[in-house]
């Protein structure tokens, strides 16, 4: 039988994988960067401290390594940001066409195992966007907040029938995530999202009157600081890291 999600024995069919089975990151697959990238990059309305580097992305030991560090980065108009960590997507860079999106999907099963890092303003996330480049919806299959490494976080944010922006999700508790590897999952369907941890259901969310029906993209990546998170502080250890053993996507088998 081919290769099926964490907690299911069939019905699926393997569309995209990567196992960093290979000493560098395929550049055919994945960037490094937000599609506004100049040099680098950053979430500015997130407010975040990191400035993203293609060097702070690395393959080890058959897992892709995005590395938190606690140094200076020149970025976007000349701003200093204190640290610097690492982002892939599947996605595309502003200057880039359309069809130089690596890996997009309109709904499918995405599923990747990782270890995460724990420690205060540190926030890995396993995340998609659409591919027209729009921040909404976005889906956020996995993020997690450093300072409550036993709290997954789920959410799907949209735009309402009014165009006004929309957050909903779950937080719901685990034991410490950040000890041993886990399998982070949603499966996106014109019906519903539905979010797993280790093959087992966590959340669901039904409305379809907001569920995307657009290709989207995935992003993998580990922010520091922010308005959520928070800023590090001394009890945090840098360089920090979130490894990750594989990312797979299925689409539904037909019949």
């Amino acid at each position: 039988m081919s290769v099926q999600p964490v907690g299911h024995d069939g019905g699926f069919e393997l569309v995209f994988r990567d196992e960093f089975d290979k000493p560098t990151l395929n550049l055919d697959r994945w960037t490094t960067c937000f599609w506004w990238d100049d040099n680098g990059c950053t979430n500015l309305a997130s407010n975040e401290l990191e400035w993203y580097l293609p060097s702070n992305v690395h393959i080890e030991d058959g897992a892709l390594i995005l590395t938190a560090r606690r140094e200076s980065a020149i970025g976007f108009e000349g701003r200093e940001f204190p640290y610097t960590s690492g982002i892939v997507t599947t996605g595309r860079y502003y200057a880039e066409d359309p069809g130089e999106t690596r890996f997009e999907a309109t709904e499918g099963y995405f599923e990747m195992r990782a270890k995460l890092p724990s420690g205060q303003g540190l926030w890995p996330a396993f995340w998609m966007l659409p591919s027209s480049l729009h921040d909404k919806p976005e889906i956020d299959i996995m993020e997690l907040l450093g300072h409550r490494p036993d709290m997954l976080e789920l959410h799907f944010q949209y735009e309402d029938g009014a165009g006004n922006p929309s957050n909903i999700g779950r937080h719901l508790r685990t034991n410490d995530l950040t000890l041993d590897w886990h399998v982070f999952a949603a499966e996106w369907s014109s019906e519903q999202i539905v979010w797993y941890l280790d093959g087992v259901e966590m959340w669901r969310y039904t409305d379809q009157r907001f569920i995307p029906d657009v290709p989207m993209y995935l992003l993998i990546n580990l922010a520091v600081g922010g308005d959520w998170p928070g800023d590090p502080d001394e009890t945090t250890e840098f360089p920090a890291t979130m490894k990750v053993d594989y990312v797979r996507a299925w689409v539904r088998s037909e019949g």
